[in-house]
């Protein structure tokens, strides 16, 4: 098997990548030093892939919102048990989650990385689904539905993103409904597992403290061959304007959450790398924990410590988010507009933005320590079509005119929306 060594001089890391045979592509990431390995094997498929077809389609087809994460659920299960029980054997922690865009199997563990890593691979690739399987699991991710339907920090960002779009299906809740699984069937299952879970639609990443020729002989071992597919994902005409301003729900907290978000213009690869870290470094100038407004909003006792601010995006979608605990989170609002407008008569000043840089480039710097960061690190950056350490050298080279650039057309007031969270009224 043919593979390459990748390796960069100025951050002293390095790397092996190929393509294996399957079609898949891997990535091993051995860390000197390091106790534990983490593996992550992940599919380019999320709760957002709502609608697409293959070459064997005549037209797209629609599938319930919650597929995907419906599909995450059931593949733990076999014939012979659920895959937890094996990890248990080895003594592995193993678990998965379902983004809006992918899906990731893995595992960390101190010893027995071979059999672990044996098991990962087998069970994603052996899915069983039945009639009565599919139908119990629907009762149970419907109660994990509308137990998230009463979690206040769910609800605060899932009712800012439907305020924010109109049409693309990152407004709807990862999970989907009660009604939208209540459609899902064995064969849609299988159906969707044979389209996304295709080896070349695949990545696998492993990190840590491992042996490179062990894990090679394991994938050479495990992974099925299969043809290659293309998949068409239908694209949303989303409209930069939001739905609307204003969302409000009561549920039982004590003091009212907020989430504030702004629109922003989505891009792809290293256009969108680029601008989620200059608006990561812009967010946190305005109002980051070093920042004038946040010593204000924190003085005069309009936010506490709860405060903070992301960029959250992906294909097809990105936004600035702002959020936290508030008795007028309208006020906070009102103030992080007036030093949005503050800075745009004022400038943003490039002593602030080095500032910010330095934390923004520190913080990167130091998840390249940290087994896990360094999983996800690949698996993102080979799904976003970035290369590994260009966020790291992306952000090394932002200057202050970069940042002044993007704010004159990023953070505009009519394209801002604000949910709230409030105390049910007794």
């Amino acid at each position: 098997m043919e593979y390459q060594t990748v390796r960069d001089e100025k951050l002293k890391e390095s790397y092996i990548e190929y393509t294996h045979s399957s079609g898949l592509k891997v990535f091993l990431y051995p860390m000197k030093g390091y106790s534990t390995a983490y593996a992550l094997f992940g599919t380019k498929y999320g709760s957002i892939d709502t609608c697409f077809k293959t070459d064997s389609d005549d037209d797209f087809i629609d599938v319930p919102e919650g597929v995907a994460h419906f599909l995450e659920h059931k593949l733990f299960e076999s014939e012979e048990g659920d895959a937890f029980t094996l990890f248990a054997k080895t003594g592995a922690s193993a678990n998965a989650f379902t983004s809006f865009d992918k899906t990731c199997y893995l595992f960390s563990c101190a010893d027995h990385f071979k059999e672990s890593f044996g098991y990962l691979l087998s069970f994603v690739q052996d899915p069983y689904f039945t009639a009565q399987t599919v139908q119990k699991e629907q009762g149970i991710i419907g109660q994990e539905i509308r137990m998230y339907d009463d979690e206040p920090n769910w609800r605060v960002f899932f009712n800012l993103l439907t305020a924010l779009y109109h049409k693309h299906p990152v407004r709807i809740d990862i999970a989907g409904t009660v009604d939208s699984i209540a459609r899902i069937d064995d064969k849609l299952l299988y159906r969707c597992y044979h389209t996304f879970y295709n080896l070349h639609n695949m990545v696998l990443a492993v990190a840590g403290n491992f042996d490179v020729d062990e894990a090679m002989a394991v994938i050479d071992e495990k992974l099925k061959p299969a043809a290659a597919i293309n998949i068409e994902r239908k694209t949303v005409d989303e409209p930069l304007t939001v739905a609307k301003h204003d969302a409000v729900q009561q549920l039982e907290v004590a003091i009212p959450l907020f989430n504030i978000g702004f629109k922003e213009q989505p891009e792809s690869r290293m256009a969108m790398l680029k601008a989620e870290i200059e608006l990561e470094i812009l967010m946190k100038v305005i109002a980051g924990s070093g920042s004038a407004l946040y010593r204000r909003l924190y003085d005069s006792g309009l936010i506490n410590d709860s405060f903070e601010c992301e960029v959250h995006s992906g294909r097809g979608y990105l936004s600035c988010i702002f959020g936290g605990e508030s008795k007028e989170p309208r006020r906070v609002y009102e103030e992080l507009l007036k030093e949005i407008e503050h800075f745009r008569k004022e400038g943003i000043p490039a002593e602030d933005v080095e500032r910010v840089k330095r934390s923004v480039y520190g913080k990167a710097i130091r998840g390249l320590n940290d087994v896990d960061d360094v999983a996800n690190l690949l698996v993102s950056s080979y799904f976003e079509g970035v290369g590994v350490f260009d966020l790291i050298h992306t952000a090394a080279g932002v200057t202050p005119a970069d940042i002044e650039k993007r704010f004159s057309f990023s953070l505009q007031a009519d394209r801002s929306a604000i949910s709230v969270i409030e105390p049910v009224k007794q």
